[in-house]
């Protein structure tokens, strides 16, 4: 699976006769509006693609804060951005990817063959040289059709039975229960092992080498003929979890609703 493209790739592959469509995905937990970072510079061409309203749907607590939408919705927001069915996709932010892999996860789960991220996001972009631009991209409505069920999911229903790998993709002291900013309880789903996301990351925002990440995990329990599934705090980070694992070369499922669905529900909570 190929997961990456760097930005001279990108840029050269925006030159040609079949460029990718390219998506802007900027969003943090809290803002600022990720709509307003990319008015105020964007790679030439890219559509801007809300998170909280395209990636996602609305649901009760106790489906998590980002359920996933609806194949339907996922279809008409894809068609809006402009791809057609065969077309290359690239999805960017501008904090080391982890929250445009939620598009890159949403896309290759429905079915669209190429997708990447750019490597290093936004900053790789502009420390290349490249330019950015301050337009809002309306492109033609393409005429994409999704289908489901091309990556691996983990139901709600069987995270608790789950007999594999599970990784908790958030930052450490969540795991451990120090803190919770956002969630009902503090802790993690026993058994579950911390392994958080930015340690795929080196410090330039760029994924680590594939041998780099294959150790990481290695050393995590992820073993090729074993299942590994991945959870965050709403299914984003996760997403870029799944990325860093794809490039090392290990398949995993995507626990969706994540600690925002597990904490919503009478369920038992580990903190060591």
């Amino acid at each position: 699976m190929n997961v990456l493209i760097s930005a001279d790739e990108l840029a050269t592959a925006l030159d040609s006769g079949q460029p990718p469509v390219l998506l802007d995905v900027r969003w943090q937990l809290g803002g600022p509006p990720g709509h307003e970072s990319y008015l105020e510079g964007h790679l030439p061409g890219a559509v801007y693609v809300d998170l909280d309203t395209e990636l996602a749907r609305h649901g009760e607590p106790t489906d998590g804060r980002h359920p996933l939408p609806e194949l339907a919705d996922l279809q008409a927001a894809a068609r809006r951005w402009g791809i057609d069915d065969g077309d290359a996709v690239v999805v960017y932010d501008a904090v080391g990817n982890t929250s445009a892999a939620r598009a890159w996860w949403l896309l290759r789960w429905a079915g669209v063959a190429d997708v990447r991220l750019l490597d290093g996001a936004l900053g790789a972009w502009t420390a290349a040289g490249h330019p950015l631009v301050t337009d809002e991209v309306v492109p033609t409505p393409g005429t994409v059709t999704l289908t489901p069920g091309h990556l691996p999911v983990l139901p709600f229903e069987q995270v608790g039975a789950f007999e594999g790998l599970l990784l908790d993709a958030r930052a450490a002291e969540r795991y451990r229960g120090e803190v919770e900013p956002v969630d009902p309880k503090a802790g993690h789903i026993p058994g579950a092992v911390s392994a958080p996301t930015v340690d795929n990351l080196g410090p330039d925002g760029r994924f680590l080498a594939a041998k780099e990440l294959r150790d990481r995990f290695a050393e995590l329990g992820v073993e090729a003929d074993s299942p590994t599934a991945t959870y965050c705090g709403s299914g984003v980070t996760a997403a870029h979890q799944i990325a860093a694992l794809a490039i090392a070369g290990y398949d995993a499922a995507l626990y969706p609703g994540s600690w925002s669905q597990w904490s919503n529900h009478d369920l038992p909570v580990a903190t060591d």
